[in-house]
């Protein structure tokens, strides 16, 4: 424990040191001292009195003054809150100096602003916290790992010569192909920023260089991630995440080529489109019911010939086939990730970790506390030491009311922009410019989806500050806990509220407008709105489209990148006044300082839950909008340089925490995936025109052909059952107008009751529905069945593994047993034959029993091998 000014130029060249030179700063504490007010603490207010005042789980130790941790003790007058918690740091850093830790700080203390400690931990510390956290070590045997030979030696070669230009240069990363048993070493981890500034490059540390050049960079977007490099510097938790980004990434490769085949089809079928043919032929002469009561005219069908071809790119045949990959590709990113996470797992050596018991959380206990001193007033002794359901009753009360008001105020938001669009579509038609009147449904829905965007950005912002306040209010014991309940509020609310719009547009719009004669109206003016002649899916793909790019594009990069800027800058104007004063003194800033003006960490729930949002866009809605796994990839590789900067370069260096997996996000996943084939099911049968297309070019088609078929979905309307006020005022010799429906005829004896072809067709789609969930369930449990959790690789080198340490083990008993013989030896001149054998016998009983126990976890280990070797019977 050393206490020493580091304001000395040698001291300024190493940086990353203690005054001595040689001890690294391995932690940093930061406290703030406030600015003295008119009130002052009486000066001759003695230490003693203000311990009574400290509320904490410790007793000072009396063998540690406040001198030696160099505190001023009372050498001017300060306010009662700073001298409570002077005493408050002074116990803090005793208990460290108790655990072994060794701690520097200045021996001038500012008058106001950060002051910090430093702290070292010594090699007897690190190891005996290693050991209490059973991190494994290497030893020195070592095994070749075992090649693969023939085809697929040349194919692995090639690959790996392939993949050369993508591989970052990493020192010491070449493929070697020995490996060491258990090998996994404690690396000492420094949580400050090793700095990257010009004038600290003689200080750089390899691991933190490399980051920033290999992996930090807008310019490295083509290599891969140097994920053990990563899990080095930042820990085990980030190190997944990153390489869950990176599998989910390169996955959407493949899927990204196959939308835009799909999609390539649809641009190269569109011109031979017999239906979009049929719609744009103005010889048909389709005289369509006006679109708003009154003020609206009789129009041509043949005038939506651009949104009927426009929805042909996203539904056509080969939609299905895409919705049907795309469930498939869920699964198999999901066991991708599995296989990949249990070789991560076995590389980090993770694979034998143990859950420890965590510690309360600090709200838990101070909670806890305050209920046992009411206890202690109302004289019950009950030994309950956890808090019961009734003491969180109030916090899950408030959490399920604010839960509904929430979904509440989305579904609100959403009708409001629905009522936007009726009454803006309504003004529009009305309007005198033949213009305005023909880009009314374009112009609506555009606008309509910029105002939801808005929107929903807002209220993402809300939501994911609720959400925390509300889990506080559970009162979780762990901190784990509390991340799992954080997550799925504010997942619930985060899907609900950026799905919500979608599904909308998908299920609901259109299927409530009523007919022309009978519609519904809101507020008793306005007629609900119906989808466009070409269908509901063109604006299901608009809708998608702009919400998921605008959110890629505003929240996750402009925010990300704005606002981190922002609040650096308001710190530097903040801090500017002391800057000027240390800039007068002339102390350079130390690393610590610099360190300390980054923003903080505040957790990894931000960067998952973007990406699994986007997850849904990709697979929830995909068969609207087949290049949604374009756009997420080209924002991925861009997503992941973001996050490399922002974590090596913006914000302080994080605690590394160690994980097996990436938690209750994986059940998020897992989740979705099945969801997504609900959504897809119902999306290609309801939505799109998939199925009535197919019903009637199998049932209803003359020619078997698709002749015909717009006609076929148009139903007759006799504008003489207009209701008073909602004809056209400029009818014309018009007698029936068409609209799309499946109804029967006004000369029908059922008029505008549902035809027997409405009847065929939603038997069709409910058909399909079960059809295609069932598939496309069992094709998944296929997949999920064929492809291993483990990789073969891993299995083996596990196998092997525990192969050699069984031979460790033994090779070390049998050297015990060699020596006790060997000491024995030596006295059986000295000693009676009998009683050197019982000696013998009695001494090496435990190394019989070892050897024992030892041999037999051998055989059970492989059998096969222990029969075939017998060096060891």
């Amino acid at each position: 424990f050393v206490v020493g000014s580091t304001s000395t130029p040698q001291c300024n060249t190493e940086g990353l040191y203690f005054s001595d030179g040689r001890r690294k700063v391995d932690y940093v504490l930061v406290f703030h001292q406030r600015r003295h007010s008119s009130i002052r603490c009486p000066v001759g207010t003695s230490v003693s009195q203000d311990r009574l005042s400290i509320v904490s789980n410790g007793n000072f130790p009396q063998s540690v003054s406040s001198d030696a941790l160099g505190f001023a003790g009372g050498s001017e007058p300060t306010e009662p809150a700073d001298h409570e918690m002077r005493l408050i740091r002074q116990e803090f850093e005793a208990n460290l100096l108790e655990a072994g830790l060794e701690i520097e700080r200045d021996k001038e203390v500012k008058a106001h602003g950060p002051s910090f400690t430093r702290l070292h931990a010594p090699w007897p510390v690190l190891c005996r916290e290693a050991e209490f956290l059973k991190i494994k070590v290497p030893t020195k045997t070592s095994y070749e790992l075992k090649e693969e030979s023939g085809f697929g030696s040349s194919m692995s070669t090639i690959w790996r010569k392939l993949n050369q230009p993508f591989q970052p240069k990493v020192p010491h990363q070449d493929h070697e192909r020995t490996k060491f048993l258990s090998h996994s070493c404690y690396n000492l981890v420094n949580l400050q920023h090793d700095n990257i500034h010009p004038h600290w490059l003689s200080l750089f540390s390899v691991c933190c260089q490399v980051l920033h050049e290999e992996w930090a960079r807008y310019s490295a977007f083509y290599k891969y991630q140097p994920i053990d490099l990563v899990r080095k510097y930042f820990g085990e938790k980030i190190g997944l995440y990153f390489a869950w980004l990176g599998v989910y990434t390169q996955l959407l490769i493949p899927a990204s080529i196959v939308g835009i085949i799909v999609f390539g089809y649809g641009v190269a079928t569109v011109d031979t489109d017999i239906p979009s043919l049929e719609m744009c032929d103005e010889r048909l002469n389709f005289t369509m019911c006006p679109l708003c009561d009154g003020a609206c005219d009789f129009w041509q069908l043949s005038t939506a010939c651009g949104t009927a071809r426009a929805s042909h790119l996203f539904d056509n045949p080969a939609t299905v086939f895409f919705a049907i990959f795309m469930s498939l590709w869920a699964v198999l990113f999901l066991e991708h990730w599995k296989r990949r996470q249990i070789s991560l797992s076995f590389s980090w050596d993770l694979t034998g970790i143990e859950e420890d018991e965590e510690h309360p959380r600090p709200r838990y206990e101070t909670i806890l506390l305050q209920k046992r001193q009411r206890k202690q007033k109302k004289k019950k002794n009950k030994k309950k030491n956890e808090l019961t359901w009734k003491d969180r009753l109030p916090g899950y009360f408030i959490n399920v009311s604010s839960i509904l008001f929430m979904f509440g105020l989305t579904f609100s938001a959403v009708f409001g922009v629905i009522v936007y669009r009726i009454t803006v579509s309504a003004l529009m038609a009305m309007s005198p410019d033949p213009e305005t009147k023909s880009n009314v449904r374009v112009t609506v829905t555009a606008t309509a989806v910029i105002i939801n965007l808005v929107v929903i950005l807002i209220l993402d912002e809300i939501y994911g500050a609720v959400a925390v306040w509300l889990t506080e209010l559970e009162i979780p014991k762990t901190e784990t806990n509390f991340e799992e309940r954080l997550i799925l509020k504010a997942f619930l609310l985060k899907f609900m509220n950026a799905y919500a719009p979608i599904f909308y547009v998908a299920f609901f719009k259109g299927r409530f407008a009523g007919r022309p004669g009978n519609y519904v109206y809101v507020f008793n003016d306005y007629r609900m709105e119906e989808c466009a002649p070409g269908g509901c899916l063109i604006e299901l793909c608009i809708q998608l489209s702009i919400i998921m790019l605008g959110k890629q594009l505003i929240q996750n990069n402009i925010f990300e990148i704005g606002i981190p800027k922002l609040k650096k800058l308001v710190r530097a104007l903040k801090d500017k006044g002391s800057a000027e004063t240390e800039k007068e003194e002339e102390r350079p800033p130390q690393q610590w300082n610099l360190d300390h003006a980054l923003a903080a960490f505040e957790g990894l729930t931000p960067e998952y839950m973007e990406m699994i949002i986007q997850f849904g866009f990709v697979s929830l809605f995909v068969a609207s909008f087949p290049l949604a796994p374009l756009f997420a990839l080209l924002n991925n590789v861009i997503e992941i340089r973001l996050d490399a900067k922002k974590f090596v370069t913006e914000l302080r260096r994080p605690v590394a925490i160690r994980a097996k997996d990436i938690g209750i996000w994986y059940n998020i996943l897992s989740g979705m995936g099945k969801f997504s084939v609900i959504i897809n099911a119902f999306v290609i049968s309801f939505t799109s025109d998939f199925i009535p297309r197919l019903v009637y070019q199998y049932t209803y088609s003359q020619t078997g052909t698709m002749h015909g078929f717009i006609d076929y979905t148009l139903s007759y309307f006799n504008v003489s059952n207009f209701k008073p006020g909602t004809a056209p005022q400029n009818s014309g010799d018009i007698t029936v107008c068409r609209y799309k429906d499946y109804r029967e005829p006004p000369w029908s004896p059922d008029a505008y009751q549902f035809s027997k072809q409405y009847w065929c067709v939603l038997a069709a789609r409910l058909a399909f529905v079960i059809l295609f969930q069932n598939l496309v369930m069992f094709l998944s449990l296929v997949v999920a069945w064929v492809i291993p959790d483990v990789p073969k690789t891993i299995m083996e080198q596990l196998k092997r593994e525990k192969k050699l340490l069984v031979d460790v083990f033994l090779r070390e008993e049998k050297e015990k047993f060699q020596l006790i013989q060997s000491l024995f030896a030596k006295d059986t001149t000295l000693q009676p034959g009998i009683t050197f054998q019982t000696h013998l016998y009695c001494r090496s009983i435990h190394s019989c029993c070892s050897l024992f126990l030892y041999t037999l976890l051998y055989v059970l280990i492989d059998g096969c091998t222990c029969q075939r070797d017998t060096s060891y019977r």
